[in-house]
């Protein structure tokens, strides 16, 4: 499945200047030299700079080339930066946050077909995945992994229950961070790793319900539970659509950066 995104604008600026250099290289050039050498030849004792002047668009392509190569290479198969664009995640992840995701967390996929193309790893329950939303692959979401294929989730009175057991959480007290009111924080455990969540109090669920999740598949949720568009509502994710997992906050930038956020390791 092909995505129109910045990947493949990405590729294709790649695949197009590479091939201009290569074409330089291959046919113009040779027929600069010939003509530069015939010169030469005529004009004994005139000094003539060998290879003759290259085309605007040569010397563009082969300033371009390598740092668009080896932008690619990074996006596609090592780490890529996202930014948090809602509060869907709180308070793990703010408004503002520039996010590193590993690439080849979940398997090296090839750029812009996003095909698994080298087994690495699994996704684990409690890893923050980006993924492509499967409603509309060519925007990014990103949530928590709540169930793995063939796990049994359910969600009542702002419970969560994982193949029949309901997830330990601990209160911790009212939120008091950005984003987000009248909120209460607790620390939630899921695959032997905490983090933390948000529930509102008084605020009716309406998203519950039960779910097995189906083979090459994950169920994933926000951490702000009464405030996220998620498996819930849209069912799970393909694991084709996966992107990579959350690590680091690398920046935060809303009106101003907050120097405490960056460097911080997502949990």
């Amino acid at each position: 499945m092909m995505v129109f995104d910045f990947s493949f604008y990405l590729f294709l600026g790649t695949v197009i200047t590479g091939l201009i250099w290569a074409f330089d290289v291959w046919v113009l050039a040779p027929r600069r030299n010939k003509v530069v050498q015939a010169q030469s030849d005529i004009h004994q004792g005139v000094e003539i700079k060998r290879g003759g002047k290259e085309p605007v668009i040569v010397e563009y392509a082969k300033s371009f080339f390598p740092v668009l190569l080896i932008v690619f290479i990074l996006r596609g198969f090592i780490v890529e930066p996202f930014r948090i664009p809602s509060g869907s995640m709180l308070p793990s992840l703010y408004v503002g946050d520039f996010i590193l995701v590993n690439k080849f967390a979940y398997g090296i996929r090839l750029p812009v077909w996003n095909k698994k193309v080298i087994e690495t790893g699994e996704p684990e329950r409690g890893d923050v995945a980006v993924f492509r939303y499967p409603r509309d692959p060519s925007l990014d979401y990103i949530k928590r992994i709540i169930g793995l294929p063939g796990d049994h989730v359910a969600y009542y009175n702002k419970v969560l229950y994982v193949n029949g057991k309901p997830v330990k959480r601990d209160f911790v007290g009212q939120y008091s961070g950005p984003g987000q009111s009248h909120a209460n924080e607790y620390t939630e455990e899921l695959h032997g790793n905490q983090h933390a969540i948000l529930l509102q109090p008084g605020r009716p669920s309406s998203l519950e319900g039960e779910y097995i999740v189906p083979e090459g598949m994950y169920f994933v949720m926000g951490d702000n539970r009464d405030n996220s568009n998620d498996s819930r509502v849209w069912g799970p994710v393909p694991e084709r659509n996966l992107v990579g997992e959350a690590f680091m906050i690398w920046m935060h930038w809303s009106g101003g950066v907050e120097w405490g956020r960056i460097g911080n390791m997502i949990d």
